[in-house]
């Protein structure tokens, strides 16, 4: 069974960084497309940026860009969120997803998800 675990997350201060890592299992995800989303308290879950399957094309969010990189290392299934420069509205549990085709910035476009990584900046 397909199988995506996100870690890495947890409590900040504002100006910090965090590295989020997520594992996939049970498939290889190496043709896939891996993006991360977030959801902030009484918010819709948004998305934060991809990774095309070989690593050579990223998009992110306006509000992260600059700030977060997203890599991938295949052979270990695992792709990261490098945050740095967090901010209190970087504030949602994170999550990652893996999408068969394209960069996609939709979430109906990716079949897999992990459970969420908390992620709290202090001001």
């Amino acid at each position: 069974q397909a199988q995506l675990v996100e870690s890495g997350g947890g409590l900040v201060q504002a100006g910090g960084s965090l590295r989020l890592s997520c594992v996939a299992s049970g498939r290889t995800f190496g043709t896939y497309a891996m993006g991360w989303f977030r959801q902030a308290p009484g918010k819709e879950r948004e998305f934060v940026g991809a990774i095309s399957w070989i690593g050579s094309y990223t998009k992110y969010a306006d509000s992260v860009k600059g700030r977060f990189t997203i890599s991938r290392e295949n052979a270990k299934n695992t792709v990261y969120l490098q945050m740095n420069s967090l901010k209190p509205e970087d504030t949602a549990v994170y999550f990652c997803a893996a999408a068969p085709q394209g960069l996609p910035v939709v979430q109906d476009r990716y079949d897999y998800w992990g459970q969420g990584t908390q992620v709290t900046v202090s001001s």
